[in-house]
């Protein structure tokens, strides 16, 4: 280990970061920008922490899930994702908006047991065991019960030579991922007493307990272009959402399209959205086929969307309650449950996945994507707030575009 990095996590904010200026040779001005983007709340959330790492935040609009509408803020660097949002969202609207019925809600605690002797022996006696399992974990949690939660329910499965005791938790309004640890480390210890060798005990982000499913109906005049007909824009989504199905290359980049919006959300809403990723994707390959989250099919005059997803989401707990931005956030988006957060969520997703397929059916995803690039472009090569869209006024007028272009035509202007 280099010397400039021993103690450094002992250190105060500002002289890790003189520590680091000094081992990386920073500028004056470096170090100023970390200093000020740096927060007392942000050294307290992490360690070795230097400074806040910030994230553009917009507002998806024009969304309707269950007869309510909602301004869902989204928190996301990467252009054209909060426009798509709302583009995807408003042609839903027109056709009545997105159904997300109320979803069941619990987490999966694991306990997995190892070396053991006789399974067949093992497994009936966790079954006769199983009050006694529940009990022990909502004893290291009583207060979660105490709200009408806790753990529900117990599910044992024998993943190759382990066992696996998945708790059903209802963690209520929280996002409950300590609480969960908590209580699977309970049972371990129990166990562990009992003899048996627990190898884990920890929470599960393949949340199939918190599945979400979010539908609507689009009308095909809401899909059509100046030069496509509603009907067969309709019919080539169908096709592309039938190729995701089938092809796994074609559905990771479908699936991505839909975690740009659920991401974007989870993050200006405080959750966990590495969490919701992880069990995304692993849902998308739960039969052993990696496959688009969405189906798009047609009946009558009207495509149909729908995806199921899992999303163990909540409005409390974790970094949200600590938060301010986060707290002003759900007061834009008006949503007061986990449930409705979880409908909402999906609905975005959904939302970004009809607008992407839309794009990639049509005019291509490149059309609509680089007009908000150009904006990214401009800023990169040094445009003023006043000549950004002076440049990209003129970048649209040609068919390649780069930063050395870029580049020119800031100059060009400049020099006019």
């Amino acid at each position: 280990m280099n010397d400039w990095q021993h103690g450094f996590y002992k250190l105060t904010a500002e002289k890790r970061r003189q520590r680091l200026k000094d081992a990386r040779q920073l500028s004056n001005a470096a170090e100023k920008q970390l200093a000020e983007k740096s927060s007392a709340l942000g050294n307290e959330l992490i360690e070795n922490y230097i400074t806040d790492y910030s994230l553009p935040e917009g507002v998806a609009l024009n969304l309707t899930v269950n007869d309510h509408q909602y301004a869902v803020p989204m928190a996301i660097e990467e252009p054209s994702v909060v426009a798509a949002a709302s583009n995807g969202a408003q042609r839903v609207s027109r056709s009545g908006g997105f159904s997300a019925p109320r979803q069941d809600r619990q987490l999966v605690g694991q306990v997995v047991l190892d070396e053991i002797t006789d399974k067949k022996a093992t497994l009936l006696w966790l079954t006769e065991h199983q009050d006694t399992i529940l009990a022990i974990a909502n004893q290291a949690h009583p207060s979660m019960q105490a709200r009408g939660g806790g753990a529900k329910e117990m599910t044992i499965r024998t993943p190759g030579d382990f066992i696996s005791l998945d708790l059903g938790i209802d963690v209520c309004q929280a996002m409950g991922a300590n609480s969960v640890n908590t209580m699977v480390e309970a049972v371990a210890q129990w166990l562990t007493a009992k003899g048996y060798h627990v190898i884990t005990a920890i929470l599960s982000n393949l949340a199939t307990k918190s599945l979400q499913t979010a539908s609507c109906r689009v009308n095909f005049k809401q899909l059509a272009t100046a030069q496509i007909d509603g009907q067969t824009v309709a019919k080539r989504i169908a096709r592309l959402s039938d190729l995701a199905q089938v092809d796994p290359y074609r559905a990771a980049t479908h699936n991505k399209g839909i975690m740009n919006g659920i991401d974007a959300v989870m993050v200006a809403s405080g959750n966990d959205w590495r969490a919701i990723e992880s069990g995304a994707h692993a849902y998308a390959a739960r039969d052993g086929q990696y496959r688009g989250l969405s189906k798009w099919t047609i009946d009558g005059d009207c495509l149909i969307g729908t995806i199921t997803i899992p999303l163990p989401v909540g409005v409390v707990g974790g970094s949200i309650g600590l938060n301010k931005l986060t707290k002003i956030n759900y007061q834009i988006s008006q949503i007061k449950t986990a449930e409705e957060l979880a409908a909402v969520t999906a609905s975005i997703g959904l939302a970004q996945n009809l607008a992407a397929l839309r794009a990639l059916t049509t005019t291509g995803i490149q059309a609509g994507h680089m007009k908000l690039q150009y904006r990214s472009l401009a800023v990169s090569v040094g445009a003023t707030p006043i000549e950004v869209p002076i440049v990209v006024a003129h970048l649209k007028q040609y068919s390649h575009v780069d930063q050395a272009l870029a580049r020119k035509v800031l100059a060009m202007i400049r020099k006019d």
